[in-house]
């Protein structure tokens, strides 16, 4: 590559519906964060929407032929992914958004999902709540397990009574898997979703079906963002800088097409941003 002009593109591929891509607020956070970094370099983000992963295979494989983007960003790592290794394998730097244990050599961006939930349960444990359920993301993305492992642990360390429901992220989903936890036995005095929209939707139907928030059930969510702040009433969420993480990207794709050594970076810290959704369980602090 020619140093000289800086890089043309950098690809981006999310398997995701396009209409809900458009209403994920951390993803277009995610990229303006990214073009901070890539724009003084005279580069740019492509951001494609394909339906599965065979799609977005044969993406990297046609942008790898036709010379379209300089470097790739890999986003949502699952458990034994392949992507790492086709991307190696077609000669095509790449940065991941994510702990990646495989083969491929590849710079990652990571941040401490597990540490985060376990500051999520200590907050609600001080609160008084003892059940919790949790809307999970999809079981095979790294993260959600991470998310999972670390929730499990601190209920076997606490004495909790955890209960997942899986979702897709998408705010149907999370309606469905909030009454769904609601409606077992013992049902949670506090929820934990992996996303804003989910979080944002489920606060929505549960205000409207009567239920009051929080004083008969807390609600907290990941990935904080303009949806937690609006919602009524505000959403607790631990919070991740989608931008500064874009930030972090951008700047590893840089160092990798200059030839920097491999390496795991760590994405910006998790923070808990406390609001209105959550209080003490009901019936007070045990």
């Amino acid at each position: 590559m020619d140093t000289t002009t800086g890089p043309r593109l950098i690809g981006l591929v999310l398997t995701e519906n396009a209409a809900q891509v458009g209403v994920e607020p951390f993803f277009m956070e995610l990229i303006a964060g990214m073009e901070q970094v890539l724009a003084p370099t005279g580069a740019g983000v492509l951001l494609l929407v394909v339906a599965d992963l065979a799609a977005e295979l044969a993406t990297y494989r046609r942008w790898a032929d036709e010379d379209t983007v300089e470097a790739v960003v890999v986003v949502n790592i699952v458990h034994a992914d392949v992507r790492p290794e086709t991307l190696a394998a077609l000669g095509l730097p790449a940065v991941l958004a994510g702990r990646y244990t495989g083969p491929a050599t590849l710079t990652g961006v990571v941040t401490d999902d597990a540490g985060a939930m376990t500051a999520a349960i200590d907050l609600l444990v001080t609160l008084g709540h003892r059940a919790i359920g949790r809307v999970s993301g999809p079981a095979g993305l790294v993260h959600t397990a991470e998310r999972t492992a670390a929730m499990h642990a601190a209920a076997e360390h606490l004495g909790l009574q955890v209960r997942i429901v899986e979702a897709d992220y998408s705010a149907e989903a999370g309606v469905r898997a909030t009454r769904e936890l609601l409606a077992g036995r013992p049902a949670p005095t506090a929820v934990i979703f992996d996303n804003d929209v989910m979080a944002a939707a489920a606060e929505e139907d549960l205000v409207r079906s009567g239920r009051r928030v929080p004083d008969e059930v807390s609600l907290l969510a990941f990935a904080d963002s303009a949806l937690c702040e609006l919602a009524v009433p505000p959403l607790s969420a631990m919070s991740i800088d989608a931008h500064e993480h874009g930030v972090s990207l951008g700047r590893a794709v840089l160092d990798v097409l200059i030839g920097a050594a491999r390496q795991d970076r760590a994405g910006p810290p998790i923070r808990m941003q406390q609001r209105a959704s959550t209080g003490p369980a009901p019936g007070g602090i045990s």
